[in-house]
């Protein structure tokens, strides 16, 4: 292998599948305790009542997690508030986290339509993140650096070539049986990353892409999984590893990486979601023996849906009219189950229990 100069367009970025051998007996040892922790969540996950009630916010914890990846911060309490106002947030960094979930969703739906990962879909994603009309980058100059200014990183340049990189990255993925998914879905991370296809965002894009190939994969049925959380705690060894599959072909430490994150990942996601679903029970039983006259199954799932509502959701799932739902609102506050808080013209409510679990990183 020729040395690599970090200050040159890294052209002979090698195709896949690569060389080196990406099945050693520790990897698929790995492969097979993540695989394990995935499908425990999956089965969860399949089991519960609406397998999709939590889904708007895991995703938002996964687009905030990724989005503090590129130093892009906001508070959970900021994000689902403008999730949840009518009042749209002036603060660039929740705009932009919203715009990654919202990405999120896109590629989800995008699959049901056209189950393979392409090209096309990568470019939807990215201009849904940047919210503008972003493409495959055509402009050389293009650099990664450390905060030192000091360049770590020049990826392939020229449109044609990355566009070729792209569509190797594009056959490995829907076409290539013979790898384990998992260690599939590592070495497709480590690619897209390392083509750099776009002018900003290809980080949150290559997060996207591994939960889309989760799901396309077979390997969990509803991505409800934000890998994110664990890059940023383990963020200089997840560029380490990058950095050495560039500059010295060592794949193992880097897959084993990966493995790592979804092992982990899948077993906090099943802590918290059975903490959720505790929760909801306990708040469900307290809320019949105190109001049984407001309590409904719908109402119980509206609450633990997002950690905030308003009297609109409780209205547009039919619990009653404005005033029924006021009414209502009022008394689970009343009750200690809610806590109002004026956001513009609006009044939300929030379940502090709910908000509670989500924030805490355990």
């Amino acid at each position: 292998m020729e040395k690599f100069d970090r200050k040159i367009p890294y052209n002979d970025l090698p195709l896949l599948p690569p060389k080196a051998d990406t099945e050693s007996k520790q990897i698929l040892r790995k492969t097979i305790s993540a695989g394990r922790a995935l499908a425990q969540l999956n089965g969860t996950l399949l089991n519960l009542p609406n397998p999709t009630l939590f889904l708007d916010t895991i995703y938002l914890q996964e687009a905030k997690a990724s989005s503090e990846v590129e130093n892009i911060i906001t508070t959970n309490d900021e994000l689902y508030k403008s999730l949840v106002a009518d009042r749209k947030t002036e603060k660039l960094a929740t705009k932009e986290v919203l715009s990654y979930k919202e990405a999120l969703w896109l590629g989800l739906e995008e699959l049901k339509i056209k189950p393979l990962i392409t090209t096309n879909l990568c470019v939807k994603i990215v201009q849904c993140i940047k919210q503008n009309n972003a493409s495959i980058r055509n402009t050389p100059g293009t650099k990664l650096s450390n905060t030192e200014g000091e360049v770590i990183y020049t990826p392939p340049s020229g449109e044609q070539v990355i566009r070729e990189k792209l569509a190797n990255l594009e056959k490995f993925i829907n076409e290539n049986e013979t790898i384990d998914p998992l260690i599939k879905m590592a070495i497709l991370h480590y690619q897209f990353e390392a083509i750099h296809p776009f002018s900003d965002g290809n980080g949150r894009t290559g997060r996207i892409l591994l939960l889309l190939y989760l799901k396309l994969s077979g390997l969990l049925n509803t991505p409800a999984i934000y890998l994110s959380e664990y890059i940023i705690k383990n963020k200089i060894e997840y560029y380490r590893c990058l950095k050495d599959v560039t500059e010295k072909n060592e794949w193992e430490d880097y897959i084993l990486y990966m493995l790592d994150m979804i092992e982990e990942t899948a077993n906090k996601g099943l802590k918290r979601l059975n903490k959720i679903t505790l929760a909801m029970e306990e708040t469900a039983t307290e809320i019949k023996k105190k109001l049984p006259k407001v309590y409904s199954k719908d109402l119980i799932e509206i609450l633990f849906r997002l950690p905030y509502t308003k009297r609109q959701h409780l209205i547009e799932e039919n619990i009653g009219n404005l005033k029924t739902v006021g009414n209502y609102l009022k008394a689970l506050e009343e009750n200690g189950f809610l806590k109002s808080e004026k956001v513009g013209k609006e009044k939300l409510y929030l379940n502090q229990k709910l908000l509670e679990i989500l924030e805490n990183k355990e």
